[in-house]
């Protein structure tokens, strides 16, 4: 017995259905009837071979992001049991199997339980962008009540999620959108901040906010206490502007624990964290009301790539 899966063979290769064999389930590790799977940006990178970093070489399954039920549980697993409904960020880097499958066996520590209250659609959606918000706002930046907190893409994937994780911990959060999207983050009790109609100057003088760009976040950081935080540090930056304000940068790279094997149980955690947010009503994630399914994969990271669509998730 085996399970179906969907393998890219080359760079830019369209996905072809094979079958893979079941192996022995390891300990700490439970198999996953796999629901539904997600699309980000960063899987379309490692099909197109641009995601070095990422460390999935093809021919390889790929897939962030998964929701599923728990079909069989390996030795040493107790936080769940067959016909468990979790969700998590399993696998498509580092060599691991990725999510666009029927079934994967993944890391139990790496799991939690699926918001009761969210479909498997709506939960596949989550983990990369709520680890990477979670490790930004709550990891590094330290967010708690009373802070100001300037989102950059306040309805992007991460940006939206991120959005609603500081306004859930007490902070006045500040989003960049455009002026058709702004209905949207002050929906999540945000403040809009339309960035063509403003310059960086204009908007930190009436906000007391920070820039547009990484390098305009250091110039515009609030001197002493600031703090930028960012998950895509590429490319070559002067930190002086920061160093004059004493205040400190730091970066989020959300694949390490799946890289190098540590960490991984913080993943679970923030993830039953986030749970507990969307059965409280204060996390939601923005979803297209397209739906897709293993027969249009190729479509579906299409659209992903152009950028028409932030992620899709694909129901298995």
């Amino acid at each position: 017995m085996g399970t179906a899966a969907w393998v890219v063979e080359e760079p830019r290769g369209t996905f072809r259905k094979i079958e893979l064999a079941h192996t022995v389930l390891r300990a700490n590790h439970v198999r996953v009837r796999i629901a539904a799977a997600g699309v980000n940006p960063l899987d379309t990178k490692i099909r197109a071979g641009k995601a070095e970093h990422a460390k999935q070489p093809l021919p390889a399954v790929l897939g962030l992001d998964m929701a599923g039920i728990v079909e069989k549980i390996g030795t040493g697993v107790t936080a769940f049991k067959p016909g468990d409904e979790v969700y998590g960020m399993v696998g498509g880097v580092g060599g691991l199997q990725g999510a666009l499958a029927q079934a994967v066996d993944a890391d139990a520590d790496l799991l939690a339980h699926k918001p009761t209250n969210l479909s498997m659609r709506e939960a596949a959606a989550l983990p990369l962008v709520v680890i990477t918000s979670w490790e930004a706002l709550m990891d590094q930046a330290k967010v708690h009540e009373g802070q100001s907190v300037l989102i950059h893409a306040g309805t992007g994937g991460v940006g939206h999620v991120a959005v609603q994780i500081a306004r859930a911990h007490g902070a006045k959060v500040f989003a960049t959108v455009s002026e058709g999207k702004r209905a949207i983050v002050e929906g999540f009790g945000a403040t809009a901040i339309d960035y063509r109609a403003a310059s960086v100057a204009e908007y930190v003088k009436a906000h007391t906010v920070g820039g547009t760009t990484l390098d305009a976040s250091f110039v515009a950081v609030k001197p002493y206490t600031g703090r930028v935080v960012s998950a895509l540090g590429w490319g070559t930056h002067s930190l002086a502007p920061l160093s004059f304000r004493s205040a400190t940068y730091s970066g989020v790279f959300t694949l390490m624990p799946l890289l190098a094997g540590g960490g991984r149980a913080h993943h679970g955690w923030i993830l039953a964290q986030a749970a507990a947010l969307a059965e409280a009503g204060k996390l939601k994630p923005l979803l297209s009301h397209e739906q897709f399914s293993p027969t249009n994969i190729d479509e579906a990271c299409a659209r992903v790539e152009s950028g028409s669509l932030g992620k899709v998730v694909i129901e298995m």
